[in-house]
């Protein structure tokens, strides 16, 4: 079946992401580990001996930044409702963290700590419906933020991806509850049309 215009757009943009080529030559996973590495940088959300809980983190891009990062003191914990290659350092929980069986697999992987760093990269498969879309984002980024939430210290952080539409500013609104501060970014490897921005909540309130 030929491919439409738009994906065979899609596919000449990949090819030519100048992200997508430097992740190859570094071994990157995916070209996202890029905005979360211009995020550690600007908001300082990592230091060795940390416990990190990356959510939705299939194929493993931010894991595979952060593991490293941590040291041998710290802790990575990805989860994700699809398989993802193993990665060095990093324990992974297959299955719906919304799911009570895989909310105590990863409690049980904190062993009764808490994190102090929740980052979702999470995004719902495209219908090309809008309004669809963008809700089905803001459900995944709600739960996301909830999660954070139950498994938090006080004073930690929080990253997620977001999409501007409906939702957005009452899920700022949201975060600033919990988070003593709350900034915006759009990362240099993020696509200037694309709508995601990343949200990160500083000092979680307890």
């Amino acid at each position: 079946m030929a491919r439409s215009k738009s994906s065979n757009r899609w596919l000449e943009e990949h090819v030519n992401d100048p992200y997508v080529k430097k992740a190859q030559v570094d071994g990157y996973r995916s070209r996202a580990s890029y905005k979360l590495l211009e995020l550690i940088d600007k908001d300082r959300l990592i230091k060795p001996g940390m416990t990190v809980l990356d959510l939705g983190s299939t194929p493993g891009g931010w894991s595979q930044v952060v593991a490293p990062l941590l040291g041998k003191q710290g802790k990575t914990i990805a989860s994700d409702i699809l398989p993802m290659d193993p990665i060095a350092d990093v324990i992974f929980i297959e299955g719906d963290f919304t799911e009570q069986e895989v909310f105590d697999a990863i409690l049980a992987q904190l062993d009764k700590d808490k994190a102090d760093l929740v980052m979702s990269d999470m995004a719902p498969n495209i219908s090309g419906v809008d309004a669809a879309d963008q809700a089905s984002s803001m459900y995944l980024v709600e739960l996301a933020l909830d999660m954070a939430v139950a498994v938090l210290k006080p004073g930690a952080n929080y990253v997620a991806k977001v999409f501007h539409g409906e939702g957005y500013d009452q899920y700022l609104k949201d975060m600033r509850e919990h988070f003593d501060k709350v900034v915006v970014r759009k990362p240099d490897a993020s696509r200037s049309r694309s709508r995601e921005v990343y949200v990160v909540g500083k000092g979680f309130k307890s």
